[in-house]
């Protein structure tokens, strides 16, 4: 309520979501450099008439681009201190795009509290292990995957060695496979998790049950003779890996891959049943291209 109107006037992009803001564009030029910074000004003046002054040591710019000019922006005649990397709603983006930040986060989040249930918990049960670990411990390698998800080798297996050393902590698990080890406690890796949450994501943006818009980000082939489904997506040539692992891409070719019942599903509970069973049925691989 009391922030509502602060993007009047605003020319360019503006995010907001409690005590955080953030304005953003393309900035090829001078002019649309002096464009943002008028924005600036703007949201500036909205404070000192509202009384809700910003912390400017606490603002930020970053530069996204290899072509980025990296012009200097300034609240009340401040220069903005530039950053290669910032946390915003709990996932670190870099400058480059790159995950590699988030995953050692997201990680390092999740061994303290693994560290924490192996210091305390003596009556190590398989469902009492388990109701744990979902509860406390995977939330924090699946937060928000959609916008970070790992695709180096070594975030991979980074992120996986959680679950592994879980496994481990079950004395009667200590000393089996980690393969093994899924199938007697029915897990699935935290990677195929990860791909079947892009998988669910997509379908709720094409139920218009969450955004971004499905056509800001896909694109229907509506091709006539195709195997499979009748709502398969348009691939985009790229030689650029931030771009061929977004979400966007990444999540296209387990999409085309999917039965006609299962994107026909009339509901997100419908979906995952019967993403389950083809996955059981057919044992198909989904989740890699």
């Amino acid at each position: 309520m009391y922030i509502n109107d602060l993007d009047l006037g605003i020319e360019n992009n503006i995010l907001k979501f409690a005590d955080d803001t953030k304005l953003y564009w393309i900035t090829t030029n001078k002019a649309q450099a002096f464009s943002l910074q008028n924005d600036f000004c703007r949201v500036t003046d909205w404070t000192v008439r509202w009384l809700m002054k910003f912390n400017v040591d606490k603002c930020y710019v970053m530069h996204i681009g290899t072509r980025n000019e990296q012009h200097e922006y300034r609240i009340n005649g401040q220069v903005l201190h530039q950053v290669e990397a910032q946390n915003d709603l709990g996932v670190v983006i870099r400058n480059d795009l790159k995950v590699s930040d988030q995953c050692a986060k997201a990680y390092a989040k999740a061994s303290r509290v693994l560290g924490m249930i192996g210091r305390n918990i003596r009556y190590r049960s398989v469902d009492n292990m388990l109701r744990l670990y979902k509860t406390l411990v995977r939330p924090h390698v699946e937060y928000c995957t959609a916008a970070w998800s790992s695709h180096y080798l070594k975030d991979k297996q980074l992120i996986e060695r959680i679950q592994r050393r879980f496994i481990k902590m079950i004395p009667k698990f200590k000393g089996l496979k980690y393969e093994n080890g899924l199938k007697k406690l029915k897990l699935n890796t935290l990677e195929e998790r990860k791909n079947r949450a892009d998988l669910i994501l997509l379908f709720k943006i094409y139920k218009n049950l969450s955004q971004p818009p499905f056509h800001s980000l896909f694109q229907l082939t509506y091709q006539d003779k195709t195997r499979g489904h009748l709502l398969k997506l348009a691939k985009h040539c790229t030689n650029r890996d931030v771009r061929l692992y977004f979400f966007s891409e990444r999540v296209i070719s387990s999409w085309n891959r999917l039965d006609q019942s299962v994107v026909d599903a009339e509901s997100v509970d419908t979906f995952k049943r019967r993403l389950h069973t083809q996955i059981r049925n057919y044992q198909m691989d989904l989740f890699t291209d």
